[in-house]
């Protein structure tokens, strides 16, 4: 379990830098998770600091088929959960307990996290944000796959996208892809911890 753990924070060190700050959480049952917290400046017109999040331990272990008699303890997919937002616009460092919550996720619900799922934490995810719940997107632009030795599978770093109460209620009925087309077309700043919800009518 260690090695494996060892080289995603290899991984996560490569792709975003040294960590500035991290955290851990344990809940009852389930091994510990921890969050790192990136911070680093974006190119481009307006700059500014992204402070990403990311989970360290979810994928210590593979994700069982709730359905499964018997979980494997080798094959089944692994991830890590990877939240990016622009810096300084709200208390965002609250938010590594709901992260914490949604990697152990798997161990506690018996659920596998995969790219176009909803995850809803219950609560706001810091202080005021205007949500509660998130659209997993797909893996491979920010942090590459992670491959281990056979016969397990790839670690994969899931991209975390904040959704509004309206967002999440469409989403279920279009599909994470046509809410996807929503943000682009209005051309959405989805790293805003404030942002208001995209136009859904």
């Amino acid at each position: 379990m260690e090695d494996v753990l060892a080289l995603v924070e290899a991984r996560l060190r490569t792709a975003l830098g040294e960590p500035d700050a991290r955290a851990a959480v344990t809940f009852l049952g389930t091994d510990r998770i921890e969050v790192l917290r990136f911070t680093g400046t974006e190119g481009g017109n307006d700059g500014g600091d992204i402070v990403r999040y990311a989970t360290l331990g979810m994928s210590a272990a593979p994700m069982a088929d709730p359905t499964a008699t018997l979980a494997d303890p080798v094959k089944g997919p692994r991830a890590e959960l990877v939240l990016s937002v622009r810096g300084g616009l709200a208390e965002t460092d609250k938010v590594l307990r709901p992260l914490a919550v949604l990697a152990a996720s798997p161990q506690v619900e018996g659920v596998i996290v995969a790219p176009g799922a909803s995850l809803d934490v219950g609560e706001p995810l810091w202080p005021g944000a205007p949500f509660t719940s998130v659209l997993v997107a797909e893996p491979g632009g920010l942090v590459a796959d992670l491959e281990l030795d056979e016969p397990k599978e790839p670690v994969r770093f899931l991209p975390l996208l904040p959704m509004t109460q309206n967002e999440a209620a469409w989403k279920r009925v279009h599909g994470a892809q046509a809410l996807q087309e929503r943000w682009l077309n209005s051309g959405t700043d989805l790293r805003d911890p404030l942002r208001r919800s995209v136009a859904l009518d």
